[in-house]
């Protein structure tokens, strides 16, 4: 593709050299460079692609694009190099790359689903529902990407960087498929990785405190900002109106066709009804012209919300109640409120709650239905919001009968500084707790601890394959590990039998 075809849509650009060159790939990371390639230098919150430029023009790039203000005669540059300026070059990495893959959104449908909470288990379940409707569905979230029910890869963030994001795209448009559902970050709207998206229908579930640190978002404000771009680029929404924020969205865009759901307040798609057990909820809602009523195996209040969103998306499609209900009834969502089939027959839940909303969310709702103890593990992600560490550990005090302190995801930072700054929360109240750096072994005491009656809240890690230590993701599938231990402590017994 010639490069003056890949620069369209961008405006204040400043240009030098020929713009008719053919070319072969779009890169932003300099060793991936061959002959003939536009090479994207982003300014990263860590590593500056500007100071490899010398590299990726070794490497064979024809064309290079930077930000405003870098100084060219600070490298050396061949004559034959074509330069562009551009004012913000993540923005140009994102039209570019839709630009470059023939704007593969174009040719279906893609659903963008964003929120605090809530996000992956609604596009599981519209992913579910439009399957069960005959639709070739892609799905790109938190936990990996699927395409026609298949999973292709598994995800390292929210949402992609603008590059793989319309690569994975083109994929899908080659696939036949007819509806893509992605989870959109407000990470993702902030660095401009979903620009050049064009969105058929945007959701929103809930907003609350989290992503709030010196490399995500300044304050509340520039986080829900960043969410509200969404609405900007697509007229028709759900909103979820039980949510503060989410209610001001409709009086925000007043131009936009905007469909309600809530549980309290008046919305266009209401449950009534509700009914909350162990192992799933039911509630009656209008569907198309009757009432019907919907069942999903997946505990909670917080899966009424989701599955009212879902229902919401399935009416723009024209789905059937039937169809609806099934998919439903059927889905299941890895790492959320996924409970552990184990030989002791306790009742261990996985859950990716890892924000004082979330941590509260689960805690109440097993808190509800359990006929013995609510057993907490959790821990803190390294390198994220300190604030909410003291919090979390004071809600873990109040609503489990037990808690287990322990680490999350490290990352750089210690992680006996993290568990000291859990349990300075949890010392103003009078629950009952132990810390445990090592998790594994948290784990371990808290299922030695539980009976059949109670429940083990795994919470924080969910899907996650991986534990973050110091910049090294070591194996950490909480589901392996929850059946090796039970082997373990079932061996252990038999030795102490003998």
């Amino acid at each position: 593709m010639k490069l003056k075809e890949i620069l369209l849509g961008l405006e204040g650009l400043k240009a030098k050299g020929n713009l008719d060159i053919e070319i072969k790939g779009i890169k932003m990371n300099s060793k991936e460079i061959k002959e003939g390639d536009l090479f994207i230098a982003i300014k990263g919150f860590s590593v500056d692609g500007h100071k490899y430029l010398e590299n990726a023009i070794e490497n064979g790039a024809i064309a290079i694009i930077i930000e405003e203000g870098f100084d060219l005669k600070t490298i050396n540059l061949p004559e034959n190099i074509t330069v562009i300026q551009t004012k913000n070059s993540r923005e140009a990495l994102a039209i570019c790359s839709a630009n470059y893959y023939e704007n593969p959104s174009q040719r279906f449908k893609l659903i963008g689903v964003t929120g605090t909470k809530g996000k992956t288990t609604t596009t599981f379940m519209i992913k579910e529902i439009l399957e069960k409707a005959g639709k070739k569905v892609g799905l790109i979230g938190t936990i990996a990407t699927y395409i026609n029910g298949k999973k292709i890869k598994d995800s390292d963030r929210t949402t992609p960087e603008s590059l793989e994001l319309q690569q994975t795209f083109a994929e899908m448009v080659r696939e036949g498929v007819e509806v893509v559902v992605m989870e959109v970050s407000s990470q993702s709207l902030k660095l401009h990785r979903v620009d050049g998206c064009a969105f058929d229908i945007v959701l929103f579930t809930n907003f609350s405190e989290d992503h709030i640190s010196p490399n995500e978002h300044p304050d509340m404000e520039d986080y829900f900002n960043s969410k509200l771009k969404l609405f900007k680029m697509c007229k028709t929404g759900i909103v979820n109106v039980d949510d503060l924020h989410g209610a001001k969205i409709p009086n925000l865009f007043p131009d936009n066709n905007i469909t309600t759901y809530g549980i309290d307040n008046f919305a266009n798609m209401l449950a009534k009804d509700i009914t909350i057990t162990n192992s799933y909820v039911d509630f009656r809602v209008k569907i198309t012209d009757r009432n019907e009523r919907v069942k999903t195996c997946i505990p909670g209040r917080f899966s009424v919300y989701n599955s009212l969103a879902a229902i919401c998306v399935a009416q723009k499609f024209g789905v059937s109640p039937e169809a609806v209900k099934e998919a439903l009834e059927e889905v299941r969502v890895p790492g959320r409120s996924e409970l552990v089939d184990n030989k002791f027959e306790i009742p261990i839940m996985i859950d990716y709650a890892h924000s004082p909303e979330s941590l509260q969310s689960i805690l109440q709702a097993v808190k509800s239905y359990t006929r013995g103890r609510v057993i907490s593990v959790f821990g803190c992600g390294g390198d994220r919001d300190t604030s909410k560490r003291a919090i979390m550990g004071e809600i873990s005090g109040k609503i489990a009968d037990y808690t287990f302190i322990t680490s999350d995801n490290p990352r750089t930072e210690d992680p006996q500084k993290i568990v000291n700054q859990i349990e300075e929360g949890i010392k103003k109240t009078k629950g009952k707790y132990i810390v445990i750096v090592d998790r594994i072994e948290a784990i371990k005491e808290a299922i030695k601890m539980a009976t059949k009656r109670d429940i083990v809240v795994l919470a924080g890690k969910g899907h996650e394959p991986y534990q973050e230590i110091n910049g090294v993701k070591h194996p950490f599938d909480e589901r392996i590990i929850v059946k090796e231990l039970i082997e373990e402590i079932e061996n252990e017994k038999g030795k102490k039998k003998k």
